[in-house]
C-alpha cells in the first residue's frame, strides 16, 4: 500500500476537523496552516471528502467545514478510498483484477491476502480511534502502546 500526500492531507484535516468535537465549523485556511497543507490542494481534497459524504460545508463569512457524521462512525478506510479509490493496486490496478499464469499464478492470492489485511486494518480504525489517547493504544495494528 502506498500512502500518497493527498490521502495523509485527507487524513490530517478529517482529524483536525473531528478533534474540535464535532459541531464546530472549521475554514479550509484554518485547516492548511495548522496541518501544513497547501491550501489549493486542501480545497480538492476537502471537495472529495464532501462528495464522499464525510464533510458537509457551509458558505459564507462564518462558514467552513464539519462531520457529517461522529468521529466513532468515520473508517480510515472511508477517507483513503473518498481520496485514492481503491486501497491496494497491482500495476496501476485494483488488486483483485490482477492475472497471471504460470509459476506467477499464485501473486494473485498474495496481493489480495495484502488487500484484506490492510482492509482490516484502516476499516477498523475510526478518527475516535486516533484521537483518544487511551484507544490509541489498543488501535488495530498496535502491539505497544503509543507513548
Amino acid at each position: 500500500m502506498h500512502v500518497s500526500a493527498r490521502a495523509d492531507y485527507a487524513l490530517r484535516a478529517v482529524l483536525a476537523i473531528a478533534d474540535t468535537g464535532g459541531g464546530e465549523l472549521v475554514k479550509a485556511a484554518v485547516l492548511a496552516e495548522a496541518q501544513q497543507i497547501p491550501l489549493s490542494v486542501l480545497h480538492g481534497i476537502l471537495l472529495d471528502l464532501r462528495r464522499a459524504d464525510l464533510l458537509l460545508s457551509h458558505r459564507g463569512t462564518e462558514g467552513g467545514y464539519t462531520l457529517t457524521r461522529p468521529p466513532d462512525q468515520i473508517t480510515i478506510g472511508d477517507v483513503l478510498r473518498a481520496v485514492g479509490g481503491t486501497l491496494t493496486t497491482v500495476r496501476g490496478l485494483p488488486a483483485d483484477v490482477a492475472g497471471y499464469q504460470g509459476v506467477a499464478t499464485g501473486l494473485r492470492d498474495v496481493w489480495l491476502a495484502v488487500q484484506g489485511a490492510i482492509t482490516q486494518v484502516v476499516d477498523r480504525t475510526t478518527l475516535a480511534d486516533l484521537l483518544t489517547p487511551e484507544r490509541r493504544s489498543t488501535a488495530p495494528g498496535r502491539e505497544t502502546p503509543v507513548s
